[in-house]
């Protein structure tokens, strides 16, 4: 699909009189071949809901509780709060110019905004940011299921506990099975809502993954085997004052759902419903990632790791610990699954407006969609293979792209104001979240390049 191929006008008029979204699809022209999607009567508030959660709660989640091992619990939960009011407000400045505008894409505001560089600039940042997003998925299945030995110490995973060390339970092999039977049949789908139900399954396996970690925490607490933890960070020196901001990229991509807010808007029955959908959109993903974060730092303490998800691996001091630690481990590989679908959704259109400007609409042309699709699935499927490794760099092009997606691009169409309905708050709002996406995401890459650096140089001595 070409970004903003749609024709404002008929897009405007359509949302006015809230006609049946046949030429409202994000994936569709405009001009519509008659019979084709003529059953599709617009998308539901609830699948619209689950569809924009999905998008948010990915990878980020099993982050979260690391954040409350360097803020603290207070610090830290007020932190989700806060970047759950931030998303709204950036969430908001889209959905505002695109109605002032008559776009119905990031792309075609941002091309509205700015011209082709500022289109071309955002389908750019969505390309990095959700081929990385879709490698690390990928990677998280593969380490979950199959093992890792990356870090030195092999870990064993799911299958291998189970049943041994088989050419079957090996990684290339479950990736494989995965690609295959799971992400290329979801990968098919032209429209958002028809991952309705796989997003709902997604968000429900997101909450089993909370239930037991807080009903193990509990029990613990019960028992007196762990202690309540900190409150408020430790900043005994002016290294941890900046360690502090190194939080904030993981808040900052734990909230990036700003790509699929218009194709999810564009599908729904009545437009005007994308502010509540939002709005419950994070008041459910916040609730998720405060539980979260709250009883993942409970169970675990200063023991916590930067992926949480890894705590999983070892004797939990309860009984049907190793039992709890797959129920853990495989909902999560199974939620991260039915995400992929809508990260990859975005990925396509993103990819394909980039690289095929003047094309035909991707609907119109299986054959375009079908080779985007493959050729998309097939850098995943062998980066995730064959380069393991790749969470440093992920931690920059990710946070950098992610940051620009969420919080710099919407501020900076504010500051643009073309239409001019931008009040004074409006722009004293976007110009505090840009010099605080800036200045917090430059810290935390130089915090993580330095911890980098001295990493590479003490490993020769070692």
């Amino acid at each position: 699909m070409t970004i903003g191929s749609f024709s404002p006008a008929e897009n405007n008029e359509e949302r006015r009189s809230k006609r049946i979204p046949d030429e409202k699809a994000p994936l569709l022209p405009s001009k519509q071949e008659a019979g084709e999607f003529d059953e599709f009567n617009g998308a539901s508030f609830a699948g619209a809901v689950f569809n924009l959660s999905t998008t948010i709660v990915g990878a980020g989640i099993m982050s979260l509780p690391a954040t409350m091992k360097v803020m603290g619990l207070v610090p830290g939960i007020l932190l989700i709060i806060f970047f759950a009011f931030f998303t709204e407000t950036s969430i908001d400045m889209l959905i505002r110019f695109s109605r002032a505008g008559n776009t119905v894409s990031y792309g075609g505001l941002m091309g509205d905004a700015f011209g082709k560089i500022g289109k071309m600039l955002i389908q750019l940042c969505i390309m990095v940011n959700n081929v990385g997003v879709l490698i690390v998925y990928m990677i998280i299945i593969g380490d979950v299921v199959s093992g890792t030995s990356s870090s030195g110490y092999h870990h064993s995973g799911v299958l291998e506990g189970w049943f041994g060390q088989h050419w079957w339970t090996g990684r290339f092999f479950v990736l494989l099975v995965s690609m295959l039977a799971v992400f290329a049949p979801l990968a098919c789908f032209k429209r958002v809502d028809s991952l309705r139900f796989t997003s709902t399954l997604s968000v429900a396996l997101a909450v089993v993954f909370v239930v037991i970690t807080a009903g193990i925490a509990i029990v613990k607490l019960v028992a007196g085997s762990i202690a309540m933890p900190k409150l408020f960070p430790d900043i005994p020196d002016l290294a941890s004052v900046w360690n502090i901001f190194t939080v904030v990229p993981v808040l900052v991509t734990a909230y990036i759902c700003h790509y699929n807010v218009h194709p999810i808007e564009n599908e729904l029955e009545d437009p005007s419903q994308i502010k509540p959908v939002v709005k419950t959109s994070l008041a459910l993903c916040s609730t998720i990632y405060i539980t979260t974060s709250f009883f993942g730092f409970l169970l675990f303490g200063e023991s916590t790791l930067d992926d949480v998800l890894a705590n999983f691996d070892s004797n939990l001091g309860i009984p049907y610990s190793s039992v709890l630690n797959d129920a853990v481990r495989v909902s999560y590989a199974v939620h991260l699954m039915l995400v992929f679908p809508m990260i990859f959704h975005a990925l396509r259109i993103n990819v394909d407006g980039l690289f095929f400007p003047s094309a035909s609409p991707l609907s119109s042309d299986n054959q375009r969609f079908a080779s985007i699709t493959v050729v998309l699935l097939a850098i995943v499927f062998l980066a995730a293979n064959f380069i393991p490794s790749i969470w440093d760099a992920f931690q920059f092009t990710g946070a950098t792209a992610a940051v620009c997606i969420g919080f710099i691009f919407p501020a900076a169409v504010t500051l643009r104001d073309r239409h001019g309905i931008a009040t004074n708050w409006n722009k004293m709002v976007a110009v505090f979240m840009i010099v605080l996406a800036v200045l917090s995401n430059a810290i935390a890459i130089y915090s993580d390049a330095y911890a980098l650096f001295n990493k590479s140089d003490a490993s020769p001595e070692s």
